[in-house]
């Protein structure tokens, strides 16, 4: 509680700044209750695919875990900086924005490619033979872990970047851009949310400052 006697006292200035911040939201382990930190890890649901909030001794407990009823993501991304995607390859996916990411449904039994759009992730269909081609390009996708690890690709402008990253950063990207959307085109400040969206992850990967830059505007 703020009085008005310690505004006078030299601390107007202080309380604004305080007011000014934004309300500090907890988070919680969606197992055991316990409060956890901003960057905590994910679990994914695998009956509908709904990623779950968890702290370390919860999450732990599903590592090297195979089936069940919940899968541990990952943490790492990776840049796929050999991975040569070609306009004719990359049209034959027939696939409606530059944008999208593929992931191994063990469920369903295949591979899928998903693209974010305004509404939300959007399933586009994807014959298996063009997963196969995609999978010559790059012997780490053979090792994408089912359900959890996915192939981002962003080709947006004259973009050409490709990444192996943990699926809970694709729904990531899919809520900034349902966030920021605005009107039929999106808007000036989507587009500059998905550049530093690519921007970091380049960074979280290991390219240096200029490097990652250049992946976006090459």
């Amino acid at each position: 509680m703020y009085s008005s006697q310690s505004i006078q006292n030299g601390n107007a200035v202080n309380f604004l700044r305080q007011m000014k911040k934004p309300p500090v939201v907890e988070e919680f382990c969606e197992f055991c209750n316990a409060a956890i930190p901003a960057i905590h890890r994910h679990l994914l649901k695998t009956a509908n695919r709904e990623i779950i909030c968890a702290c370390d001794p919860c999450a732990l407990r599903f590592q090297n875990v195979a089936g069940g009823n919940f899968r541990l993501i990952p943490r790492d991304a990776s840049a796929l900086p050999n991975f040569q995607l070609s306009d004719t390859q990359w049209n034959n996916l027939a696939l409606p924005i530059n944008l999208t990411f593929f992931y191994r449904d063990s469920a369903a039994g295949k591979m899928v490619a998903m693209y974010p759009s305004p509404a939300g992730a959007t399933e586009s269909l994807l014959p298996a033979e063009n997963w196969l081609q995609l999978e010559t390009l790059s012997p780490e996708l053979a090792k994408m872990q089912p359900d959890v690890e996915a192939l981002l690709i962003n080709r947006i402008g004259s973009a050409r970047e490709h990444y192996l990253v943990p699926i809970d950063l694709c729904y990531e990207l899919v809520g900034l851009i349902r966030m920021h959307w605005r009107g039929l085109s999106g808007g000036e400040k989507v587009w500059q949310q998905i550049e530093m969206f690519f921007a970091k992850l380049g960074l979280q990967c290991g390219l240096s400052e200029p490097d990652a830059k250049e992946a976006v505007h090459a």
